[in-house]
């Protein structure tokens, strides 16, 4: 089929500037950390990222180890570029990083010059790209100095690979020693991707204040709680879901269990009285920062991307609203 997108795509989104920087963000992100590998129905990512584009999401979100298997979002992403976005290349923030296990040995993955840069380039050729727009250190090396994975970041820069450079679940200090040794060599860290939602809230604990200070953008990944913050579970968890297969165990230690979801029935209820989806009440929580670029959410269809976009139409919490969540993530 031949994909043309709508004309009047950028009418309704909205866009935020990134920290100090002169690029703006749509302020709903499309990952493709799952539901875009090689194990997934190509034709439904297309789909996808088809009517993500055609309401406004210019900002496409991938990693080096993103599938599964690892690499396969980047190579789907590539073929979908090719296929239906290549004319259109200059309208998109495509983002990278490299941090995570990508190939045996010791410079398969964590921060060092040589892993970065060979994975980055690696991504490059995956994806059929000169350049990326971000590329972050996926995540902070405990062993290797953040002088070398900032100068690598650095370097990605000025040799053309990348246009900006940002870094990912760093923590208050760390971002802050980052960002001093990028603003020194002359290459500003543009954003900070951190996980961020109800359930998981610990860059109000100094984070945020950091990157406002060094005038960073902040995009919050995981703003549902893959998927605990919808009204998905509400009911029962279903089989093919990623909770159903895995138990209810997901990453970064999220269960879905019957506490967490006796809240989102009590939050859902909120929702309800606002107009609104669990979602769409979960991502206008997180977008209520002003600090806050952008939300960075996951999908499985179409239907997932149209919901999210909507939470735009209705972001302002009132102090009752915000009082009653607060009452309810506490008990």
């Amino acid at each position: 089929m031949t994909y043309r997108p709508l004309d009047n795509r950028y009418d309704n989104m909205r866009y935020n500037r990134c920290g100090c920087s002169g690029l703006k963000l749509p302020a709903i992100t499309l990952g493709l950390w799952y539901n875009f590998g090689g194990v997934d129905p190509f034709e439904n990512g297309r789909a996808m990222i088809h009517r993500a584009f055609d309401l406004g999401i210019t900002h496409f979100d991938l990693a080096n180890n993103y599938g599964p298997p690892p690499g396969s979002a980047e190579e789907s992403f590539g073929r979908i570029l090719a296929q239906d976005l290549a004319a259109h290349r200059d309208e998109l923030v495509i983002s990278s990083k490299a941090g995570y296990y990508m190939w045996p040995g010791p410079y398969g993955e964590w921060g060092s010059r040589k892993y970065l840069i060979a994975s980055l380039d690696q991504s490059l050729k995956r994806m059929g790209l000169d350049y990326v727009d971000i590329f972050y250190s996926h995540r902070p090396d405990p062993d290797t100095p953040l002088e070398e994975t900032m100068d690598a970041l650095d370097y990605i820069v000025r040799s053309g690979r990348a246009l900006y450079v940002g870094i990912s679940t760093y923590n208050p200090e760390q971002t802050r020693q980052a960002a001093r040794i990028l603003r020194d060599l002359g290459t500003p860290c543009l954003i900070h991707q951190p996980r961020y939602n109800m359930f998981d809230r610990w860059i109000e604990d100094g984070l945020l204040d950091v990157l406002d200070e060094e005038g960073m953008g902040c995009i919050g990944f995981s703003p549902l709680c893959q998927g605990i913050l919808t009204d998905k579970y509400l009911q029962d968890v279903p089989d093919d879901s990623r909770a159903g297969k895995w138990k209810g165990e997901l990453h970064w230690g999220d269960s879905v269990n019957q506490a967490r979801i006796a809240k989102v029935h009590k939050l859902n209820e909120i929702a309800q009285a606002r107009g609104q989806s669990m979602a769409q009440m979960a991502i206008a929580w997180v977008l209520r920062h002003e600090s806050m670029t952008s939300a960075l959410i996951g999908a499985s269809r179409v239907s997932h991307v149209e919901d999210a976009v909507a939470a735009l139409d209705n972001l302002d919490l009132s102090q009752d609203e915000l009082t009653a969540i607060e009452e309810i993530l506490a008990k």
